[in-house]
């Protein structure tokens, strides 16, 4: 999601992350990813990697 912040990432266990990307992502905003990257911060990610995640369920999750 966007915020004042720039993107966030919301995670299931009700984290929240502050993500510095530096690709455009816009078309994954308000889905669900899989982000792979480096902890920078108390909550901010240097992103390496983002993209749709695969849908629960998925055997090779």
């Amino acid at each position: 999601m966007k915020s004042r912040r720039g993107l966030v990432l919301e995670v299931e266990d009700g984290g929240v992350y502050a993500l510095d990307v530096d690709r455009p992502v816009a078309g994954l905003v308000g889905q669900r990813v899989t982000v792979e990257g480096t902890r920078s911060g108390f909550d901010r990610l240097d992103v390496e990697w983002i993209g749709p995640a695969r849908p629960r369920g998925d055997p090779d999750t």
